[in-house]
């Protein structure tokens, strides 16, 4: 299914096209299409509870990830402002690739994937089980699994070459970048599984929307931490 999958199709063509421009929008992509590729080869293996649920969602976050995409290169101001920021700063040559990576994951996980897993979720959770919903998020943790066991290519394959001190830190440090980046985006990854489900549970639209420009402005300011930090 990998090779043939449109979503790891449509990432690997626009990655190639913004490397040949030396375009640093490529970075998260590139990441991206590594663990969205590891996660539907756990999903051909049987390892989630609801393999059609998680490629489904799989292809729903990767839209919102596009959506936001074309909206920016449409017209910049039209974007979220949480991927204004990831993609403004991929033209920043004062901000190096693990920021802009870093920015990217921050846009996609804690604002996009709050709304992906709404959008999944919204029309079975009040019938769910509880044994239901626990598999759900089940298969919501295993990802995190997925991503710890990813971090180590993408920092070889695609930090390094960006960014050819990290080479001599990994043989410093050894695994521990990895796991702080893994504590890091699994810490993320249990928040917004929080704010889906208390969204899930608003039932006014406005203060639902109220809700949604909370979690976006403490994505602007984890974005805002991530370009600060040198």
């Amino acid at each position: 299914m990998n090779s043939n999958n449109p979503t790891l199709a449509h990432m690997q063509t626009q990655t190639q096209q913004w490397q040949e421009t030396a375009d640093d929008k490529a970075l998260f992509l590139r990441c991206y299409f590594m663990m969205t590729r590891n996660v539907l080869t756990a999903v051909n293996h049987h390892e989630f509870n609801d393999p059609i649920w998680v490629s489904n969602l799989l292809d729903l976050f990767a839209n919102y990830y596009f959506v936001a995409l074309s909206a920016y290169e449409n017209d910049p101001a039209s974007a979220p402002l949480v991927w204004q920021v990831a993609h403004n700063a991929a033209k920043n040559p004062t901000i190096n690739a693990m920021q802009k990576l870093l920015l990217g994951v921050n846009a996609h996980i804690n604002y996009d994937l709050v709304l992906t897993l709404v959008d999944m979720l919204e029309m079975e959770w009040e019938s769910h089980t509880e044994e239901m919903r626990n598999g759900r998020y089940a298969d919501h943790c295993h990802i995190n699994q997925i991503i710890g066991s990813t971090i180590d290519a993408v920092q070889d394959e695609v930090l390094e070459p960006a960014m050819p001190i990290l080479d001599s830190v990994d043989k410093l440090l050894g695994p521990l970048d990895e796991k702080i980046i893994l504590h890091l985006i699994t810490h993320w990854r249990e928040k917004v599984w929080h704010n889906a489900t208390t969204l899930l549970t608003i039932p006014d639209t406005q203060d639902r929307h109220i809700f949604i420009a909370k979690v976006e402005q403490e994505a602007l300011q984890t974005g805002k931490y991530i370009c600060n930090k040198q």
